[in-house]
C-alpha cells in the first residue's frame, strides 16, 4: 500500500526535530541509563519469556518487597532496548519503588501480535517470578514511550490475563507516554514497511477499539510539541477511558526528550507517575532474601550481551 502524505506528517514525529536532537536523545538514553543503575541492587539480563528468549533487568531492589514500574522502550517497534530504557531507575529507587525494564523482539523480526505477547509475558514473570527478585507483584504499574505507550495500552485492556492465569488486577495503573492506540492510519504510513499490518490486524492490536470494562487509573502523558498524531491520539484515549484517568501535557519538551523527565523527581512527568504509586503504599512486607549488588554482575551481562547489543543498535529510530 503506498503511504498517505497526510498520515505521514501526522505519525512521523522523527520530522519534528532537527537531526542532531534526535542524535542527542538517542545517546543520552542509554548514557543515562547507564548512570541511573550504576551502583544499584538488582538483577540483570532474566529470561522473562522461554519462547523468545526475551529478557529484562530489574533495578532499585531493597530488603523488602518494592512496587513496581515495569516500562517499555519505544523505537517505533523497530529499535532500542532495555539497555536504553532504565533512565528513572535511580528517582524511583530514591522513593522506594523498582523499575523493570523490558525488551522485546523487533520488527520486522516479530509481528506486532508477537510483540504484544511478549510484553505480557514480562508482567507475567513479574508477577509470577517477582518476589524472588525483590518486587511486589501486587504492585505493578505499567508505561512505555512512543511504541511502549501503545504497548502500555494493549497492557491496560482486560480480556488477556485470564490466559496467562493473571488476576484481572495484575496491572494497578499505567502510564503511557507519547503512544499510539488506534494504529490503523500506519497501515498508510511508512511505518507499514517494517510492521506489515492489514486493516484488520491493526484494529485488533487497537486499544482504543477495544475499551475494556476493568480500567485502571492512568495518566496520559504527551509532550507539548509532540507529532499532532500522538497528541491527538493520546487525547482521545484519554478522554474515552474516562473517570480514573488525565491527560498531561508536558511543556517545553518534544517526543524524544519527553520521557527524559523521568530522571527528575521536581519534574510534572515523575510527580504523575509518583501519584500512581500513591494508593499503593502500604506497610513494609518481609524482607527480601540474598539481595544482589549489580555492579559487578552488570558488568559481566554487558559483556555477554555485547553481541545483541550491537544488533540491535545497528537500527535506530527514524521516527
Amino acid at each position: 500500500m503506498i503511504p498517505e502524505p497526510d498520515v505521514d506528517r501526522a505519525y512521523n514525529v522523527r520530522a519534528t526535530v532537527p537531526a542532531r536532537v534526535f542524535d542527542e536523545n538517542m545517546r543520552l538514553y542509554r548514557t543515562l541509563s547507564g548512570a541511573a543503575v550504576a551502583g544499584l541492587r538488582g538483577h540483570a539480563n532474566l529470561v522473562y519469556d522461554r519462547p523468545s528468549g526475551e529478557r529484562l533487568d530489574v533495578w532499585g531492589v531493597g530488603d523488602r518487597p518494592r512496587p513496581v514500574f515495569v516500562f517499555v522502550h519505544g523505537g517505533y517497534w523497530r529499535a532500542l532496548s532495555r539497555q536504553d530504557s532504565a533512565f528513572m531507575a535511580r528517582m524511583l529507587d530514591a522513593n522506594g519503588i523498582a523499575t523493570v525494564a523490558v525488551d522485546y523482539t523487533l520488527a520486522p523480526g516479530a509481528p506486532l501480535e508477537e510483540i504484544v505477547r511478549q510484553v505480557r509475558a514480562a508482567v507475567a514473570f513479574v508477577h509470577r517470578e517477582g518476589d524472588r527478585y525483590g518486587l511486589d507483584p501486587a504492585r505493578v504499574v505499567v508505561g512505555g514511550s512512543s511504541a511502549g505507550g501503545h504497548l502500555t495500552g494493549m497492557l491496560m485492556l482486560d480480556d488477556w490475563q485470564e490466559a496467562l492465569g493473571l488476576p484481572q488486577d495484575v496491572v494497578k495503573a499505567a502510564l503511557p507516554i507519547s503512544g499510539l492506540f488506534d494504529i490503523r492510519p500506519l497501515v498508510r504510513s511508512f511505518a507499514n514497511e517494517w510492521l506489515g499490518l492489514d486493516d484488520v490486524r491493526a484494529a485488533d492490536l487497537s486499544p482504543a477499539l477495544r475499551l475494556p470494562g476493568r480500567r485502571p487509573p492512568a495518566v496520559f502523558a504527551v509532550a507539548e510539541h509532540d507529532g499532532s498524531g500522538f497528541l491527538d491520539q493520546s487525547t482521545r484515549f484519554q478522554r474515552d477511558w474516562g473517570p480514573g484517568s488525565a491527560l498531561l501535557v508536558v511543556p517545553d519538551v518534544h517526543h524524544y526528550d519527553i520521557v527524559l523527565e523521568l530522571t527528575r523527581q521536581d519534574s510534572v512527568l515523575s510527580r504523575a507517575l509518583l501519584d500512581l504509586f500513591t494508593p499503593l503504599r502500604r506497610p513494609c512486607g518481609p524482607p527480601v532474601p540474598q539481595m544482589v549488588d549489580a555492579g559487578d554482575r552488570l558488568r559481566r551481562v554487558r559483556r555477554d550481551d555485547d553481541q545483541l547489543v550491537r544488533r540491535r543498535s545497528r537500527i535506530r529510530p527514524d521516527q
